[in-house]
């Protein structure tokens, strides 16, 4: 666990990506017994160096990045428009984020910890010279920099944000050394506009950006058949030497930002899966991050809890309450929010199994889209179930 309250200092202000919903997360995972586990590290992280945010960003960008909050008339690099405010402090806090997500990073690489997460980072969308949707600075792909720098080979990274993961994939799109798979709303209807199938990695890296673009309504059963029928695997074609996971909450029926509908047990499903592919293809190497989720009080802290329970031991029981005391402090924190009694939806999701043909809707033309522009370039067979 990479955690310190400065990381709480990325703060837009009015915004949608309102630090609370962090707060409420580490509260509401304290309470429940997570971070007193067997086994379970806190770490400290220091911010990322000038270095560091070079390998994924433009000189230039960072210049702007810390002289935009002394300007209010700043234009220019993304920065200063609905989307991505400035603040006082916007780089040193920007900076914080991704010094966690290095220090998940490096503990798991370096075998001081089997998994890691940091919940305040999965900020996927900045890119080389812009902030972009919501993100400064990228934290995953600054992370996955820094094992590349010590000589990772074969670095898998899955995003299950109801968004588009561009920023990480753009970062690495012509670097065989990365594969990258996203999962999220089709960008047809949804910001930034990217992520179709036939986006899968430059001419030297054929096949490494896999885009899963699912139609609005998508719920548990059909987001799971989705993600069964296509990251299982490619994952195992690839054969990671280290999984990175970015785990944004914003896919739930609840979101007030996209149109996705699966519940707290299928974001749940989900981690279980990711962990198991980890415990299967890079001996449990795991890395995970938080991400987008605007249901500050209702979804991403049961859905983040949830996460850090399949992370650092046995899951939690989904019937489990919620402590009296977090739903105090959610109740003073979000007063218009609706505090959850539970840590469940209520819903049981199982996968459906994907089979050509078989279901000939919208999500199934999604699966046979991606599975067609990738799976061969992995020696797969696209319409084969059993690949």
């Amino acid at each position: 666990m990479v955690w310190d309250r400065a990381l709480l200092d990325y703060d837009m202000g009015d915004h949608p990506l309102n630090p609370v919903r962090v707060e409420l997360t580490m509260a509401l995972a304290r309470e429940l017994g997570i971070l007193d586990r067997p086994g379970v590290q806190m770490i400290t992280p220091r911010p990322a160096g000038e270095a560091d945010l070079l390998r994924v960003h433009h000189q230039d960008y960072l210049d702007a990045v810390r002289l935009a909050p002394a300007d209010p008339f700043f234009r220019g690099w993304g920065l200063n428009t609905d989307d991505n405010p400035v603040f006082d402090g916007m780089h040193e806090a920007s900076a914080k984020i991704c010094g966690a997500s290095i220090a998940a990073a490096e503990a798991v690489w370096h075998g001081t910890a089997l998994r890691a997460v940091n919940v305040s980072g999965g900020l996927h969308h900045a890119m080389a010279s812009r902030a972009a949707g919501f993100c400064v600075y990228n934290d995953p792909a600054v992370a996955i920099a820094r094992l590349l720098d010590q000589g990772a080979q074969r670095v898998a990274y899955v995003d299950v944000d109801v968004h588009h993961g561009d920023g990480v994939q753009a970062a690495f799109y012509n670097d065989p050394r990365v594969l990258t798979i996203s999962l999220h709303e089709t960008p047809l209807a949804l910001f930034p506009g990217t992520g179709f199938a036939d986006e899968t990695g430059g001419p030297d890296a054929a096949g490494t950006a896999v885009n899963v673009a699912l139609p609005p309504g998508t719920g548990d059963a059909a987001w799971l058949r989705a993600f069964h029928a296509i990251v299982p695997s490619v994952l195992r074609a690839y054969a990671p030497e280290i999984i990175f996971s970015q785990c944004g909450a914003d896919a739930h029926r609840l979101d007030p930002l996209a149109d996705l509908r699966l519940t707290v047990d299928g974001q749940r499903a989900t981690y279980l899966a990711m962990r198991d592919l980890a415990d299967e293809l890079c001996d449990g190497r795991w890395v995970t991050f938080g991400g987008g989720g605007y249901a500050l009080v209702e979804v991403v802290p049961r859905a983040w809890t949830h996460l850090l329970a399949v992370a650092t031991g046995d899951p939690l029981d989904p019937a489990v309450a919620t402590p009296a005391a977090w739903r105090k402090l959610a109740a003073e924190r979000c007063p218009r929010g609706v505090v959850p009694a539970t840590m469940t939806d209520g819903t049981e999701p199982e996968a459906q199994t994907w089979e050509p043909g078989t279901t000939p809707d919208a999500v199934d033309r999604a699966i046979l889209a991606t599975r067609t522009a990738v799976f061969p370039l992995h020696g797969l067979d696209p319409h084969d179930p059993r690949d």
